[in-house]
């Protein structure tokens, strides 16, 4: 014979579960307390940006739905589930790696979804299933965005120069510059309807959460609060020139256009959450109304308060390991003195010009070495600028939308083009970011590309992981962007042929003195 277990009351097994939620709650208050420098990093961005000060309102939001929930939530089954510590070993990785390379926005996206997956280990599959798009929603609350900024801009540019072309208006356009008879406009990053998108996005999936319980409609409705914005921006912009035009450039050309602009935004939102309204879904509810507690089963109940406990600090131990493990990284890097760069021909080739060949220098934040030089050789003329980041982070690093070839609102110099160029240096090959720049009376054609202590690349992401791989490895965070740039008066490949001429006869002296500078840190540790 088996000796069957005692059958809980309805008291019990409502306090066991109160138990098992706050347990759960406490989890996850304290893993946040443990990072909590990447939450004051999401606070801050709150604070400084108007773009993400919607995310004091995520949290309300997310615990509204989970509220209208509690009744489902209530008889679920609970149960441990341990496939969810993978996940968080993840999540705790790729915040690690986040952390090492200085990406902010990863390290809030890994943090944030740590949270639905503490809730599944300490509550189980069924209970989690019932509240996960609540919990889904707190991602909303990271300041994420700005890498749509550049796309934006330039189906904005796009959108406003074909519409008034099918106007019958003649525009002559350079990138996001434009000009037409009355004036000259451009695109610039307040332009570009982010802030729009954004909160269309964010409004747009908490109404389709709260107004449809199918899920395609769900996903409809999202997908035209994408759509919708971005369209509407480029509607915005053109009626913006256009209100301008039409007013002899006394309208629409100062602060009032961002005015109009949200008013615009206003009602086209107003007129989506309209239109979607038609096919609300009040008489279908996907909530359990309880009214009683026989509902509740005891088996769905029958997690004992020590495993509770013994997961929920497997849970603090697996989530504590990556920011133990990076103050041991950061404790063991001697913080050291910005190394000194000169480059300089060794063959004579290419002779120092001792006169600029531009006032132009590239912007970048923090405190970095930086080197520019200008060369000369039968006639053609060159200009290097090498810049050396070491000991970065959030408001000193080399990948950053701060450090740019030009201003929005640079008055003298407009980047009008950029692309990906694959050179081929005898055997060697290497990517680099090509830009033309140009003023009233000059132009450049840019070659720009990153060195990570060894590693070449073009690409702000590659670089970004081969810095928090040399950090996780305990190499140091040395990098460094280098740039080219020589002038040309009609076609761009007027600079080509002297860019990879120059480019083929002093690589090896810049990425040699890169490689001096970081052996040097590092035969010193």
């Amino acid at each position: 014979m088996t000796r069957s277990q005692p059958r809980l009351a309805k008291g019990e097994i409502m306090n066991q579960r109160n138990i098992t939620l706050s347990i759960t709650l406490l989890v996850i208050v304290v893993i946040l307390g443990i990072y909590h420098a990447t939450i004051e990093s999401m606070v801050a961005t709150w604070n400084r940006s108007d773009t993400y000060a919607h995310g004091y309102l995520i949290l309300p939001f997310s615990l509204y739905m989970i509220w209208k929930q509690r009744a489902a939530l209530m008889t679920a089954q609970y149960r441990l589930a341990y496939l969810p510590l993978l996940a968080l070993v993840g999540l705790g990785m790729g915040w690690l790696l986040a952390s090492a390379a200085n990406v902010q926005v990863a390290e809030q996206y890994a943090l944030v979804a740590m949270i639905p997956v503490i809730v599944w280990a300490l509550l189980g599959w069924h209970a989690f299933s019932i509240i996960s798009f609540p919990l889904a929603y707190l991602l909303f609350a990271v300041p994420f965005g700005e890498v749509f900024i550049p796309p934006l801009i330039d189906f904005t540019a796009d959108f406003t120069v074909g519409a008034l072309q099918a106007t019958g208006i003649p525009v002559y356009r350079e990138g996001s510059f434009f000009s037409i008879p009355s004036g000259n406009w451009s695109v610039v990053e307040a332009c570009s309807g982010v802030r729009y998108l954004i909160a269309s996005v964010t409004l747009g999936t908490l109404y389709a959460y709260l107004t449809y319980h199918n899920f395609t409609r769900r996903l409809i409705f999202i997908a035209f609060s994408i759509v919708v914005p971005i369209i509407a921006n480029g509607m915005r912009a053109y009626l913006i020139v256009m209100t301008g035009h039409l007013s002899d450039m006394q309208l629409a050309v100062g602060v009032d256009h961002l005015i109009y602009g949200w008013i615009f935004f206003g009602l086209v939102m107003l007129l989506l959450f309209w239109i979607g309204s038609f096919w609300r879904e009040d008489h279908l509810d996907d909530t359990v109304s309880v009214k009683n507690l026989s509902q509740i089963s005891p088996e769905s109940s029958s997690i004992s308060l020590k495993s509770t406990l013994g997961m929920a600090g497997l849970v603090v131990m697996v989530a504590t390991i990556w920011p133990v493990y990076l103050g041991y990284l950061n404790s063991s890097v001697d913080v050291r003195s910005m190394p000194e760069i000169s480059v300089v021909d060794p063959s004579g080739k290419w002779e120092v010009n001792p006169t600029p060949l531009t006032n132009w220098v590239p912007s970048y934040s923090g405190s970095p070495r930086q080197f520019s030089g200008h060369f000369y050789r039968d006639n053609k003329h060159i200009g290097l600028y090498v810049t050396y980041y070491r000991n970065q982070n959030q408001d000193n690093k080399l990948v950053s939308s701060t450090n740019v070839l030009v201003k929005d609102h640079d008055n003298e110099w407009r980047n009008v083009d950029s692309s990906r160029q694959n050179l081929l240096l005898g055997t060697e090959e290497l990517t680099v970011n090509q830009n033309h720049l140009q003023s009233r009376a000059r132009k450049f054609l840019i070659w720009r590309w990153f060195w990570l202590a060894g590693h070449e690349t073009a690409s702000p992401y590659v670089a970004k992981m081969f810095q928090a791989w040399n950090q996780i490895l305990g190499k140091g965070d040395d990098g460094a962007e280098v740039i080219i740039l020589a002038d040309f008066e009609h076609d761009p490949e007027e600079a080509v042929s002297v860019l990879h001429e120059f480019i083929a006869d002093m690589k090896p002296v810049i990425t040699g003195e890169l490689q001096a500078v970081y052996g040097a840190h590092n035969q010193t540790k």
